[in-house]
């Protein structure tokens, strides 16, 4: 993947997010999420749908929250540090996944780190979108 900088997308319509990053990249932002802070620059998009950044902070729980700060195009993780944990646990994963895939964020009752509330969120890996093989 030649993109160097994350990428992350917000449907309006649905609400969900797409975000697509190198390995490096995915790594920073589990970095960030275990750390509850961190800001992420992203890669301008020429739509409307392109956000500018990813904001990471502590915050109370239970659970990680996204959402988006619509003014400043701004994606928000949110969240108490064990919930944080998990969250951070599963972008190493994908950062990591050698076979493609992606990873669906979506809150169901009793998620084991996802905030009711936030928003859907998809992680694409750096080697493509579903699993070769």
């Amino acid at each position: 993947m030649s993109q160097k900088s994350p990428r992350v997308l917000h449907d309006p319509a649905t609400g969900e997010v797409d975000l697509t990053a190198p390995a490096a990249e995915l790594h920073r932002l589990a970095r960030a999420v275990a750390e509850g802070a961190g800001l992420l620059w992203t890669t301008a998009g020429t739509d409307g749908a392109a956000l500018a950044g990813v904001e990471v902070r502590d915050a109370p729980g239970p659970g990680v929250r996204i959402g988006l700060d619509p003014a400043r195009r701004v994606l928000l993780i949110g969240g108490d540090r064990d919930a944080r944990t998990l969250f951070a646990a599963n972008l190493r994963a994908m950062a990591d996944a050698e076979d493609g895939g992606h990873l669906h964020v979506d809150h169901f009752p009793d998620h084991p780190y996802l905030a009711e509330g936030s928003l859907p969120l998809v992680v694409n890996s750096p080697h493509g979108g579903m699993p070769r093989g």
